[in-house]
């Protein structure tokens, strides 16, 4: 007699089960979870206002850095500037920034604007800054307007008279809202702000 062969039908190999089986399926596989460190945003903004390539001869030939100029500012009446060397821009830009916040200054804004009429003069910078209307908005230009629109100021006309360098009409800018002349109304004195001079000293191990 004939035997019978047992015969099974065979399953049509799916797409499925020809794919790799992934980490997830094994016993013992977690997920991992990445935690998110939200860094708390930094409250001055920042913007650079001259960016320069220096050299220096020495024995064994040129040395080339970068020299970059920032202003930063909170737009809250705080302003400061720094200014520092470095191998290439990122460097450098970081070295002046963490320069500009020791050299903060706080600027007396009154209704949007600065209390009074500035002429001041320093080397061979020469600015004229005073008060506008409100909704006038910051009618200057250069480095002037940077500095103006980065320490809160909304409504002020200003004019470069002297020299066109970047970081003396910077640093002309600052001094310049800092001698403003207050009146106290109690004591009915003027009071005028101590002006600091802006020290924009470089690193010696730049040099």
């Amino acid at each position: 007699m004939e035997k019978k062969e047992n015969t099974k039908p065979v399953k049509a190999s799916t797409d499925k089960e020809t794919e790799k089986p992934s980490f997830r399926k094994f016993k013992g596989a977690k997920k991992r979870a990445f935690k998110k460190t939200d860094k708390p945003a930094d409250e001055f903004e920042q913007k650079i206002v001259d960016l320069a390539r220096v050299t220096r001869v020495m024995a064994g030939g040129k040395r080339m850095k970068l020299r970059a100029c920032m202003v930063i500012g909170d737009k809250k009446g705080r302003v400061g500037i720094g200014v520092a060397k470095g191998a290439d821009v990122a460097m450098a830009v970081s070295k002046a920034v963490t320069q500009a916040r020791k050299n903060l200054i706080d600027i007396p804004i009154i209704d949007g604007t600065i209390p009074h009429k500035v002429n001041f003069k320093l080397k061979a910078s020469r600015l004229m800054i005073k008060p506008a209307r409100k909704g006038s908005g910051i009618k200057a230009g250069g480095v002037v307007r940077i500095v103006l629109s980065l320490s809160g100021v909304k409504d002020v006309v200003a004019k470069i008279l002297g020299a066109n360098n970047k970081v003396n009409n910077a640093k002309a800018t600052l001094q310049a809202l800092q001698s403003f002349i207050i009146e106290d109304k109690d004591n009915k004195n003027k009071i005028q702000k101590d002006i600091k001079p802006v020290e924009l000293t470089e690193d010696k191990k730049d040099k």
